[in-house]
Parts: C-alpha cells; sequence; structure tokens
C-alpha cells in the first residue's frame, strides 16, 4: 500500500487556495478594511494618526445635510432608471423575440451603448446636452418647444442622467431577458393554443409569469451598478451644478481625495455597502417567490 503524502491527501484545498486567497485580498480584505476606518476619525490634512472613536464618525455623517441629499438622489437615480430599463428592455426583448427582416443589424447595434466607455459616453452626451451647441436644444427650438439647461440646471441635472443611463443599460436588460425566452419551455403555449387562448392572454398569464425570475435578476444585476454609479456622473457633471448632481459614491470620493476626510468617506461606503446588500437580499427573495 502506497503512503499519501501531505500534498496528495489535501489536493481538494490546495488547488482551490490560490483562488481563494485572491478572492480574500481583492474583495474581504478592502470591505473590512472600509469598516475599521468608518469607526477612526483619520484625515490625512491633520497630522495626527488615525484614532478609533466609534460610532462618532456616523454620527457625525448622518447629522450632515448634504449625505442625506446624496443618500436621496442616490435612490432617485436608481429606481428612476432600472424601472424605467426594466420595462422598456423587457418590452425590447419581446419585439427581438419575433422574427423580422433586420433583426440581426437591430441586435447589433443594440450592443454599441454597452461597449463604449463611460467616459466617453459622458463626452458625447454633454455635448447633445450643450445649451448653446447642443443637438438637443436645437431639434426644441426647431419645434417652437421651451429649451432646457439639462446637465447646467439644478432641476434638469438628475433626469438628464438618467436618460442617460437608461440609454446605456437597457440593452443589458433586453439581452438578458432575449436569453430567458429562448429558455421558456413550449408546453405551456401548447396548450394555450390549443384552450384558444389571446396573444394578450398569453403575454399576461404564461410568458410574463414564466419570464419574472429572469428580469428579476436583470434588476438586481443593473440596480445594484446604478447605485453605485460613479463614472458617468462625474463625468459629466461632477456632482453639479452646485450639489445638484452628488450621489453617495460622488460624495465619498470628495470626502476621500478632495477634503481628505477618510474617516467620514468610509462611513459613506458603509451605508452604500448596506443599502446594496439589503436591496439586493430583498430582490433575490422576491425571485424565489415567483419561482415556486
Amino acid at each position: 500500500m502506497v503512503r499519501q503524502g501531505f500534498f496528495e491527501k489535501n489536493l481538494r484545498y490546495i488547488f482551490p487556495l490560490p483562488a481563494v486567497l485572491f478572492v480574500v485580498v481583492l474583495m474581504v480584505f478592502p470591505v473590512a478594511y472600509t469598516f475599521f476606518l468608518s469607526f477612526t476619525d483619520w484625515t490625512l490634512t491633520s497630522g495626527r494618526p488615525l484614532s478609533v472613536v466609534g460610532l462618532k464618525s456616523y454620527l457625525q455623517v448622518l447629522k450632515e445635510p448634504r449625505f442625506l441629499e446624496a443618500l436621496g438622489r442616490t435612490f432617485y437615480f436608481t429606481f428612476g432608471s432600472v424601472i424605467v430599463e426594466m420595462l422598456l428592455g423587457t418590452a425590447l426583448a419581446l419585439i427581438l423575440n419575433r422574427s423580422f427582416k433586420g433583426k440581426g443589424v437591430v441586435k447589433t447595434l443594440l450592443l454599441l451603448p454597452l461597449v463604449a466607455t463611460p467616459v466617453a459616453i459622458g463626452i458625447v452626451w454633454n455635448l447633445f446636452y450643450d445649451p448653446t451647441i447642443g443637438i438637443l436644444n436645437y431639434v426644441l427650438s426647431v419645434l417652437k418647444l421651451p429649451q432646457s439647461g439639462w446637465v447646467s440646471d439644478a432641476k434638469s441635472v438628475m433626469p438628464s442622467l438618467i436618460i442617460v443611463d437608461i440609454w446605456q443599460w437597457t440593452p443589458m436588460i433586453t439581452i438578458i431577458v432575449l436569453a430567458g425566452l429562448a429558455g421558456l419551455s413550449s408546453e405551456p403555449y401548447e396548450s394555450a393554443m390549443v384552450d384558444g387562448a389571446s396573444a394578450r392572454q398569453v403575454l399576461y398569464h404564461i410568458t410574463l409569469p414564466m419570464l419574472m425570475p429572469t428580469i428579476l435578476t436583470a434588476v438586481i444585476l443593473r440596480a445594484i451598478d446604478a447605485l453605485k454609479t460613479y463614472d458617468i456622473i462625474y463625468s459629466m457633471t461632477g456632482g453639479g451644478p452646485g450639489y445638484a448632481s452628488e450621489n453617495l459614491n460622488v460624495l465619498a470620493f470628495k470626502y476621500s481625495f478632495e477634503y481628505f476626510r477618510m474617516g467620514q468617506s468610509a462611513v459613506m461606503l458603509v451605508f452604500l455597502f448596506i443599502i446594496v446588500l439589503l436591496f439586493s437580499l430583498l430582490v433575490m427573495r422576491l425571485r424565489r417567490a415567483f419561482e415556486l
């Protein structure tokens, strides 16, 4: 009988070890370190070493009106964009699931917003939104409609950013829902045809209920990303005009790298982490309910 050495007996632990260490170093450690910093008063420009102050930084952040306003904008941006993307993406997927001339071209065009870099998208849309030379105000002037300041106006900046997000990410919802449509069983449709169900009845009573787990999966992925949006907002407005488009991510960045208040910035990121986690758990629970 050949005796096995330590390596041979523990292969099932040794082989996954590099991947586990990689995850710990690049994911678990940053999250844990951010939680630790949130309990400190570390300010880079103070010249003092960081000290643990418990919940003091949390209380200071919660009293800050700018934080509460940024939190509200984060929810406004997320729900405003994701709801429209879900409805529009599902509708486009249902249309593209049919056979028609030029279907391949349309699918290819849908992918273009997804492959563009966020900074490039921000630059192009800023040109569209420009109050003087932008094409959108030109179209409004031709139609004899009131022109808008778009991202330069505090009242319209958030809806303008939501429009950009919808343009960029609706194709992702469409692709995911299309994949779900391709995997639906044909048996319920055959039964519906035998029973003489109309197209509307098939859509509302068969297709959409069967698609709901797929749609909710797409919503989870998109909402997590929307809650953490930074690049589009910062490249287009920098959080302005004033503070009118600051969300939690942009505000946390400013606290870190403009005001150098690392402890309070970490608090904001902890709140963002908790919000993303709770929202994900809620939608996943809802998804399991539809699967039953």
